[in-house]
């Protein structure tokens, strides 16, 4: 068997170019992995891992499709290929879906290369992984009267303490550039954080979001 052989086979998929181009950069830099395909959405994930069968599949969860739903069509249709996802939510509800759906690893975007990296491999050998504050959590949620979604009583509860700054932020009318100044956030990234929040609520638009969050604030 040749060096190239040993490489375990990955697709990466996240509809953020730059931030994908730089995992991909990071994965290959090691010398571990092979980058077979990239895409952006779960219709691209489920595609690729039809086209090259990789050892593992690395997807983000608020990417168009939902990287949770691509997870559990990956499992049914390539049972084989380990899903790991790679993302910024740290609701219990994406935590949990997505290990219902078959992902073997969950990681924020926050973490170094290194744990990155660590990651990766570790689930490319079949192991799972949840980073330990995420799982301590989650099973505390679990203990204290089960499955983490049956808790929820409205979409809002499914934010993370920052998206759901950034919405009370754009609930009283700022702009994106107004938030991430009063937050010292990029402009990029509050829209990136705007983006996931839109899709956890089911809303369209940052106007749908606004309402929706405000109508339940007044009765909270």
């Amino acid at each position: 068997m040749t060096e190239t052989d040993t490489k375990a086979t990955l697709v990466v998929v996240d509809d953020h170019p730059l931030y994908r181009a730089g995992v991909v950069r990071t994965l290959l830099d090691d010398g571990r992995f092979d980058v077979v395909g990239e895409g952006a959405s779960a219709d691209d994930a489920v595609a690729l891992v039809a086209r090259h069968r990789p050892t593992l599949a690395l997807l983000d969860i608020s990417m168009p499709g939902n990287g949770v739903e691509a997870a559990r069509r990956i499992r049914e249709a390539a049972p084989d290929t380990h899903v790991a996802m790679l993302t910024v939510s740290e609701a219990d509800a994406d935590i949990m879906g997505a290990i219902e759906a078959g992902a073997k690893g969950y990681v924020l975007k926050g973490v170094d290369a290194g744990e990155l990296l660590d990651v990766v491999a570790t689930v490319a050998e079949g192991d799972s992984y949840v980073s330990p504050r995420l799982a301590a959590r989650l099973l505390r949620s679990m203990k204290s009267g089960g499955r983490p979604e049956a808790q929820k009583a409205s979409p809002l509860d499914s934010l993370t303490e920052r998206e759901t700054e950034i919405l009370r932020l754009v609930a009283d009318g700022l702009s994106n550039k107004e938030v991430g100044r009063k937050l010292t956030l990029q402009e990029k990234t509050v829209k990136h954080y705007m983006t996931n929040v839109l899709q956890k609520l089911h809303v369209r638009n940052r106007t749908e979001a606004a309402v929706l969050a405000r109508e339940s604030w007044r009765k909270d």
